[in-house]
């Protein structure tokens, strides 16, 4: 009998045991509780009050944007059928375009030399468009200015000097436009 007694006195000095731990902790936890004075909560609790503000204006923001996708897909449809040209004819329009542009500014070009790369996934296939100008400083920033207002799509992505003269200046010029596909 005395075994059974020591197992329950050994069982009930582990609990009293736990239960002196959770009060330690209890009794740790409350301590650094009360050492944020009411000033410091009062701080965090502005902190919390600002932060979930920023959040809801986050969410407002995020619904607008929701909210405005049907225009934007409409937008971009609109955008991929009139700036990316037919893959049949794309090639004549181009050509003919930057010749209308090189002529309305009183520049020179090379002709231009085209390379064809498919875009995965994406509808389109991608032309390197390059030529070289030769023209004074106006007028090349003409170009360009035309190639911007034009309204077919270009991405100018190298200009290199090549000679520059008295009066007038050679460029090498790189752009890109895509087919629709």
């Amino acid at each position: 009998m005395k075994p059974k007694w020591q197992a329950w006195k050994k069982w009930t000095g582990i609990a009293v045991a736990v239960l002196l731990i959770a009060d330690v902790a209890l009794a740790v936890f409350l301590w650094q509780s009360a050492r944020q004075g009411p000033e410091e909560m009062r701080a965090r609790r502005e902190r919390l009050a600002i932060q979930a503000k920023l959040l809801k204006a986050d969410i407002t923001r995020g619904e607008k944007i929701r909210a405005s996708l049907p225009e934007v897909r409409k937008d971009s449809d609109s955008f991929y059928r009139e700036s990316f040209l037919n893959p049949v004819t794309g090639y004549s329009d181009i050509a003919t375009d930057l010749d209308s542009i090189a002529a309305k500014a009183g520049v020179k070009t090379t002709g231009f030399s085209f390379k064809q790369k498919e875009v995965k996934d994406r509808g389109v296939t991608e032309i390197t468009i390059n030529t070289s100008v030769d023209a004074d400083y106006p007028a090349v920033i003409q170009f360009i200015n035309g190639l911007e207002r034009s309204k077919y799509f270009y991405l100018l992505d190298e200009v290199e000097l090549n000679t520059a003269q008295a009066g007038g200046i050679q460029l090498r010029i790189g752009l890109h436009t895509y087919f629709r596909t």
